[in-house]
């Protein structure tokens, strides 16, 4: 990666083009520029690079009729185009919301990708209910903060794994019961959960599974690729549904020995979606969590906070 002046996107039929003020960094964006997508994800470098942003529409494509220069807004761009880390961005307007008039860009351009991700699964995939207990591993990082916080507001009990330096914070998001994974593990936990969103993955996924309740549901965002995931998600073919069925039958496999289902998840696009969000940021039960706010220039300091796997809550870069 590098920064470098590339010719100023200009919005197609049915595209915003947004000034942005502040980009959100995320564990995805280390591997995409590590090619760990490269099977299924086959970008024309070079790309610019970067998935959520907040900022100002500055002109608008043809067939646009929900936004207008001067609108504040945040979006998760689309996976398969990037381009949030650059001073200007070309969105599909169906991607795009208007940002909650509460939050600052820094703070708005921390929310689309971990807060839709945290939302489509505890609501589309975990249907979580009041009463439900969840268990969310890494509860301290970008998803897990603001997924405690939408399954709290849903009425759920939610237990997380978190270091000792983050169980503060977590507890104050509304966590019960905090596990140190440093000392504790999660197998051996009463078998009482309704639900597990993992953001960890390897022993703490495989851990998991011991604790649900026979037929409920693991969703990782960061486990191995299943069938569902790349077909539904990512949008691929029968030939790839294939490939991950056969990369993910041993995780899958551990799943049903416990009697659970497995499912990785890659969370979509939705204007619709980020308005959902506005609306729990709004009630004052959704608050994006921001460690640090880098100016745009050192953005590669920003990328070896992330790389260290210590950042608590969200690192963004201002334009």
């Amino acid at each position: 990666m590098s920064l470098r002046d590339v010719p100023e996107p200009v919005p197609g039929e049915g595209e915003v083009l947004i000034e942005v003020h502040a980009a959100g960094l995320n564990p995805v964006d280390l591997k995409t520029r590590d090619g760990l997508f490269r099977g299924f994800l086959r970008y024309r470098l070079p790309i610019v690079a970067g998935n959520e942003l907040a900022g100002v529409v500055r002109a608008v494509g043809t067939g646009v009729t929900h936004f207008a220069p001067g609108d504040r807004v945040y979006t998760r761009v689309d996976h398969r185009r990037l381009g949030a880390f650059a001073e200007l961005a070309a969105v599909q307007e169906e991607f795009v919301a208007r940002m909650p008039a509460s939050l600052g860009f820094a703070e708005a351009a921390a929310l689309p990708l971990a807060g839709l991700a945290a939302l489509q699964v505890l609501r589309d995939h975990l249907s979580v209910r009041p009463g439900d207990r969840i268990l969310i591993t890494g509860g301290a990082g970008g998803v897990g903060t603001l997924a405690i916080q939408l399954a709290v507001a849903l009425g759920a009990e939610v237990v997380t794994t978190a270091s000792p330096e983050g169980a503060g914070l977590v507890r104050g998001l509304g966590v019960g019961t905090v596990i140190d994974y440093r000392s504790r593990r999660i197998a051996g936990l009463p078998r009482d959960y309704d639900g597990v969103l993992d953001t960890v993955g390897g022993r703490d996924l495989r851990d998991s599974f011991t604790v649900l309740r026979p037929g409920s549901l693991a969703v990782s965002l960061v486990g191995v690729p299943e069938p569902h995931m790349v077909q539904e998600d990512v949008g691929l073919g029968a030939f790839f549904g294939f490939g991950a069925w056969f990369l993910s039958l041993r995780i899958r496999r551990l799943a049903r020995r416990h009697g659970v289902r497995y499912r990785g998840f890659l969370m979509h696009p939705s204007g619709a979606d980020l308005d959902v969000l506005s609306g729990y940021v709004e009630t004052g039960a959704l608050k994006p969590v921001i460690e640090t706010v880098y100016p745009f220039g050192r953005i590669g300091e920003a990328f070896a906070r992330l790389e260290s796997g210590r950042t608590k809550g969200k690192l963004v870069v201002e334009l």
